[in-house]
């Protein structure tokens, strides 16, 4: 497997939308959350600049999977603003690469932490969660 430059980074970009609010995760009675882009969409973004920095170590069949995250939503973005994440990778502690992440929309930064993800063959990962609900 190849090896990552120490401080690697990737950014994506992503405009709100109504499917990407807070507003959007209200599913019972009685739930209210703003219309602004919400924290697990944040997360999303955080996990997709990571495994775009992985993508050129891994091998046929590979994917990259989140494992661990810390993170801070600072500040709220509405719709129509463009967003982008971005992963630094940190180091390598055992099977998982430790990443810096931050996001910011057009007035700022909106989100930080860390983050972190593991190299593993896509069919290990799927065949896995089929096997936990798999009848005995």
């Amino acid at each position: 497997m190849e090896q990552l430059q120490e401080n690697a980074h990737a950014s994506v970009d992503v405009t709100v939308t109504g499917a990407h609010l807070a507003a959007a995760l209200s599913s019972e009675p009685g739930e209210s959350f703003p219309e602004v882009f919400s924290t697990p969409w944040l997360l999303a973004q955080f996990e997709r600049a990571a495994a775009k920095v992985l993508r050129p170590i891994l091998a046929e069949g590979q994917l990259s999977v989140g494992a661990k995250v810390e993170l801070e939503h600072l500040a709220p973005t509405p719709v129509g603003q463009k967003i982008t994440a971005h992963a630094r990778f940190l180091e390598k502690k055992g099977p998982l690469f430790l990443f810096e992440v931050w996001a910011e929309d057009g007035a700022g930064i909106i989100g930080k932490g860390t983050h972190a993800r593991a190299i593993a063959p896509k069919i290990a990962v799927e065949k896995k969660a089929a096997s936990r609900f798999a009848q005995a």
